[in-house]
C-alpha cells in the first residue's frame, strides 16, 4: 500500500498505464501470429493485407512507447524477410 498521497496517485497512473500497454501488445501479437499463419498456409495475398495491418499495429505500438522502436523494427523485417521467401 503507497504511503503518501502521490504515491497513490503515481500507482493508479501506472495500473492504468499497464492496461492501455497490455491491449496495445496484445493487438501486436494478434496481428503478427496472424501474418505468420496465413505465410505458413501459403496464403500470399492475404498475408500481404496482414502484413500491412501487423507494420501498422508495430508503428503505433512503437510510436506510443509501448515497444522500443528497434524492436518493431525487427519485427516487421522478419515478417518481410518470411514473406519474401
Amino acid at each position: 500500500m503507497p504511503n503518501t498521497k502521490s504515491a497513490a496517485k503515481a500507482m493508479r497512473q501506472s495500473a492504468r498505464k499497464r492496461e492501455f500497454n497490455l491491449k496495445v501488445k496484445d493487438a501486436v501479437k494478434r496481428s503478427v501470429k496472424e501474418v505468420r499463419k496465413l505465410i505458413k498456409e501459403g496464403k500470399k495475398t492475404e498475408a500481404a493485407e496482414a502484413m500491412k495491418r501487423a507494420m501498422a499495429a508495430l508503428d503505433k505500438a512503437a510510436k506510443k512507447g509501448v515497444v522500443h522502436k528497434n524492436h518493431a523494427s525487427r519485427k516487421k523485417s522478419r515478417l518481410a524477410k518470411s514473406l519474401a521467401k
